[in-house]
């Protein structure tokens, strides 16, 4: 009968220290953040001044509208948006559900900026500088973003131009 009561008083010390000192082996290590891929990029109004690929003069267009299309190994649309740019033409786009871990799903050589509409009346028409109408393919800069949860890999993509459909004529003397 003692040695039953003297495992019985062993057991609860046991119990007691396993609760209030718990084993370092079962310690919870944080999960890794998952790796998200973002598109970043400058959208302008071309100036009417210079023509053809020319950026020269050209202006920052706030709130232009671009899209990234995303397609699988056999042409399929796998992830498609739109995004706006800020107040200074600047087009920040976290291709949500498009994350690196699943990369070979829609790879990024198959991702595609394009320009959909500018918010200006007096420049809106779509021009394919840097491949704005056909595609313009993202690059990587080497540029991540990471914080305690959350990390990305940025590509770039552009810059990208919209054009006035109408300049003025201007004669040189």
């Amino acid at each position: 009968m003692p040695s039953k009561q003297l495992i019985l008083v062993a057991s609860s010390f046991l119990l007691i220290a396993l609760a209030f000192f718990p084993s370092t082996t079962a310690t919870a290590y944080p999960s890794k953040p998952e790796v998200h891929v973002v598109v970043e990029g400058m959208v302008y109004c071309q100036s009417c001044d210079y023509s053809g690929w020319s950026l020269t003069g050209a202006t920052p267009l706030p709130s232009a509208k671009v899209s990234v299309v995303c397609k699988n190994n056999i042409g399929q649309v796998g992830y498609y948006k739109t995004f706006q740019a800020n107040a200074n033409g600047y087009v920040y786009a976290e291709l949500e559900g498009n994350k690196m871990n699943r990369v070979l799903d829609y790879p990024l050589q198959n991702c595609l900026v394009k320009l959909v509409s500018s918010p200006l009346q007096k420049c809106n028409l779509a021009t394919n500088v840097n491949f704005g109408l056909d595609g313009a393919h993202l690059r990587s800069e080497g540029k991540s973003h990471t914080s305690l949860n959350y990390k990305a890999v940025i590509y770039a993509a552009g810059p990208l131009a919209f054009r006035p459909a109408h300049c003025p004529y201007t004669t040189h003397h």
